[in-house]
């Protein structure tokens, strides 16, 4: 992957340059093969870019930039390793002359490697077409693609209409890609169904089955109940017990086995009260064990050429028509699809990406017509070319994501930091790069390569997904290319027993299994740069008497250690660990991170309080800080002439300190601030006066203990350009509202357990400027509120939660135009019905976009 290693090595050069450290080597002979070096890298990663889309040249620009890759890779092998020498080296003046002659020969490599992209860009031949881009943001998620679907939804929809009381299982069977759980998320979602069913559910199995996994969905789907500390036959009898004597509706999503139905099955009893569970798998014998005997598995049909047709032109033009000059090309182009919904999806988001004109539709027709096979090998050549046709710098971004487990939904804001870390995301002077890699995902989404899931209340995407058939395509190419390395994956059907080669591996539970299969790896140069332990459902602990994990301090070029799935104390591993930007892990001795001056993201615990080293605060390159019972240190500790800022810290998350304000004024920059055990010290007095001084905070978060509640917001409590607030068992009267809506820009507010008092009463004057969501949870005694429509003249979304005791939503809430979703979960009854009113009084101001969702509450539910 040449894009991603010189966007790699190029920030190596780029810190080089400018770092101030006295570890590094002041030389100006040095500065000048530093400075060839990073100029030589930009020229390469022009001509990539440059030369990107160029259909005619895939297969010669794969070659070149298998060569290009390699040069860069060695060369980053040997900056990395002097750099390593230098900073634990006794003799720095020697460790600097050898780095000088090493950057020599890389600058000559890299000479050599110009002069051969000179020819080609010199011989390239033709122009390039006009292209028209597509410019239109297009969020691919699922509830865009029911095409084609209504003779296999009409007859789910009788299956679960009809008069048999017996538990029915209605089994959905058909190839990947073709649109099951599509099918089944329609039935499941329409509102008409729902109504029917007293619990809902959805469980995602996937190939590797876990009971545990599965059975902390069940319970969470059905009761809210979310504890990993429960044991499997605990959370069995939860689910037992919530589903007896009510009627259910579950759907099991990509089942593929015959023991795991067998397992499932016990838990969901016959009651005979018309319950029903929806099945999807690819498996015929397994769709014909599980289904009932008067309810044949339904196959899902392949799309006929006019639906195939009509998905692929809503996908790429939405409402409007193909023109007239592409509708032969693009029916020749569906007619490769062979009725696939999952191929016609990624074809249109490539058309639409590459440009919608006749020549770029003209290259893909012949890409297409060389490839013949099934409909599934035809499916994975139209998939690969798609993944062909991405630009250099998100193909590494793309492949990583094929290391997260599968079906899992994947938080956005994990996948973006990971690529971060790894140094996929291409620098910018006028962008951070967390919003570079926000533009990334959206463009993976635009070309239908990964799925929008959830989304956040400031309409973001909070979760995504990807699909089987495009995570296995990731797997092979990220292993071919030596991006990512998966062991144990069933779609890599041979692989190197040679770690010392593997740029990233991911590693999933099987960790121990992993360093014992390959104890001869721990010899020799390893280049390794990331180690990632993936937990499927749940951590994989180390006992303590166990050692493996100590072979780690042999990876003396890791940048990323993400370990906190395995629970293991890596404090007497990482002080070798030199290069490291990214740690997440457990750390019971934070002195060990005094000299690890490349750190860009901390997050790190302990299992007691113990205090980072004082030597954070002269760590300039740190973005990111999270850390649980651990401490900050108090800045004016450092013996230093000048006061120490860190000036490009963004996120802070901490438990509460004496020096909290102190510390807040050091990090001027930061933009999410997360306090737990707020007032711990009595502290928060100091702590909202320096509020006003964070002028980049835009997420807060405030958690307090029950023995230190803070007593009031004062109205110093400001902070100009806050957007989101999070307050939790803050135990402050309701009164204090009010200042929250002098925030100006407050758009998400969030009072979990955080208000006091069986009243809450807005007068008129009292305005939520911007307020878009509000979510209320826990205020076990609010009986009465009161608040007009001109309170919350901006409110879309409206959220409330375990309120037992609250009579109703305020009647003026039935004239907030802006009301996009009411949702209601295990409330009196009264605030049930009041929610329902809302609907019909927005649908009669013509507000038809208006959605309730209501849960009733257990302790009404009969």
């Amino acid at each position: 992957m040449a894009y991603a290693c010189i966007s790699s090595l190029m920030q190596t050069l780029q810190q080089v340059l400018q770092s101030k450290s006295s570890l590094i080597c002041e030389s100006s002979i040095q500065q000048k093969h530093v400075e060839s070096c990073y100029q030589s890298l930009c020229t390469l990663q022009v001509f990539l870019e440059d030369t990107t889309n160029e259909a005619n040249d895939i297969e010669n620009l794969k070659i070149l930039e298998r060569k290009i890759k390699d040069v860069v890779y060695k060369a980053e092998d040997r900056v990395d390793s002097c750099l390593t020498n230098i900073i634990l080296a006794d003799d720095q003046e020697k460790a600097c002359k050898f780095f000088n002659e090493e950057l020599r020969q890389v600058e000559t490599e890299f000479a050599s490697l110009n002069k051969e992209v000179m020819v080609i860009e010199l011989n390239k031949r033709g122009s390039k077409s006009t292209e028209l881009a597509a410019t239109t943001s297009f969020s691919s998620t699922e509830e865009t693609t029911y095409v084609g679907m209504k003779n296999d939804y009409k007859a789910i929809l009788n299956c679960l209409n009809v008069q048999t009381k017996e538990l029915i299982v209605i089994s959905l069977v058909g190839m990947g890609g073709i649109g099951k759980t599509t099918l089944a998320r329609k039935v499941f979602d329409n509102s008409t169904i729902r109504d029917r069913f007293e619990k809902h559910a959805w469980v995602t199995i996937s190939e590797q089955y876990n009971k545990r996994q599965m059975l902390l969905e069940v319970a969470f789907s059905i009761t809210g109940i979310n504890n990993q500390e429960m044991s499997n036959d605990e959370l069995m009898v939860i689910v037992y017990r919530s589903l007896k004597g009510r009627r259910f509706l579950i759907v099991i999503d990509d089942l593929w086995s015959t023991d795991a139905w067998d397992q499932m099955r016990r838990i969901f009893q016959n009651d005979n009260n018309k319950s029903r569970i929806i099945l999807t798998t690819r498996l015929k014998h397994v769709a014909d064990y599980a289904s009932s005997p008067d309810f044949p598995p339904r196959e899902v049909s392949f799309l006929s050429f006019k639906d195939s047709w009509k998905l692929f032109t809503k996908r790429l033009f939405r409402k409007d028509r193909c023109p007239p000059q592409l509708r032969k090309i693009g029916k020749h182009i569906i007619q490769q699809c062979q009725g696939l919904p999952l191929s016609i999806i990624v074809i249109a988001g490539l058309l639409r990406k590459i440009g919608v004109t006749y020549d770029n539709w003209k290259k893909i027709e012949e890409n297409l017509k060389s490839f013949h096979g099934s409909v599934l090998e035809q499916c994975q050549a139209i998939l690969s070319l798609s993944y062909n046709y991405l630009p250099p710098y998100l193909k590494a971004c793309f492949l990583y994501i094929g290391g997260f487990p599968e079906d899992m939904e994947i938080r956005v804001s994990k996948m973006m930091s990971s690529w971060i870390a790894e140094q996929f995301i291409k620098a910018t002077s006028d962008k951070r790069l967390e919003v570079v890699a926000e533009e990334y995902v959206q463009e993976l989404m635009d070309r239908s390569l990964i799925l929008g899931k959830t989304r956040k209340p400031n309409g973001r995407f909070k979760t995504c997904k990807i699909h089987d058939l495009l995570r296995q395509l990731c797997i092979r190419e990220a292993q071919r290319e030596n991006v990512v390395h998966f062991p144990y994956s069933d779609h890599v059907p041979t692989y190197s027993d040679d770690i010392n080669d593997r740029r990233r591996v991911m590693i999933p539970f099987l960790i121990e299994d992993y360093f014992c299969d390959h104890p001869s790896q721990m010899s020799g140069k390893i280049t390794t740069r990331s180690l990632i332990f993936m937990g499927v459902g749940r951590s994989y602990q180390v006992p303590e008497i166990n050692h493996w994990p100590d072979s780690i301090s042999d990876f003396k070029l890791l940048k990323v250690l993400d370990a906190r799935e395995i629970g293991y104390d890596f404090s007497h591993i990482i002080p070798q660990l030199v290069h490291l930007r990214y740690i997440d892990a457990r750390i019971e001795d934070p002195s060990s991170l005094a000299k690890l001056f490349n750190l860009q993201t901390i997050i790190v615990y302990s299992r007691r309080n113990v205090q980072l080293p004082a030597e954070i605060w002269t760590m300039s390159e740190i973005k990111h800080v999270d850390i649980e019972q651990m401490f900050m240190p108090n800045p004016l500790s450092i013996e230093e002439q000048q006061p120490l800022f860190l000036n490009n810290l963004q996120t802070l998350a901490l438990d509460s300190s004496p020096f909290l304000a102190e510390i807040l004024k050091r990090t001027p920059n930061v933009d999410k601030l997360k306090i737990r055990a707020a007032n711990t010290h009595n502290e928060w007095s100091d702590f909202v006066d320096c509020l006003i001084n964070l002028q980049r905070l835009e997420k807060l978060s405030i958690t307090a203990t029950e023995d230190n509640r803070p007593c009031i917001l004062s109205s110093s409590f400001y902070a100009p350009t806050l957007k989101h607030l999070r307050l939790g068992y803050t135990s402050l009267p309701w009164e204090d509202m009010d200042v929250l809506a002098n925030l100006p820009n407050l758009e998400v507010l969030k009072a979990d357990s955080a208000f006091d008092g069986t009243d809450w009463t807005l007068n008129e004057d009292v305005v939520f400027q911007k307020l878009k969501y509000l979510r209320i949870w826990s205020a076990d005694d609010l009986e009465r509120w009161e608040a007009a429509s001109d309170s919350f003249p901006m409110l879309e979304q409206l959220v409330l939660q375990n309120l037992e005791e609250l009579e109703e939503i305020p009647q003026s809430f039935g004239e907030i135009m802006t009301l996009k979703l009411v949702q209601v979960e295990y409330c009196n009854p009264a605030v049930d019905t009041s929610a329902r009113n809302i609907l019909q009084e927005q649908q009669g101001w013509g507000n038809c976009e208006l959605q309730i969702e209501i849960v009733p509450s257990l302790q009404y539910d009969l």
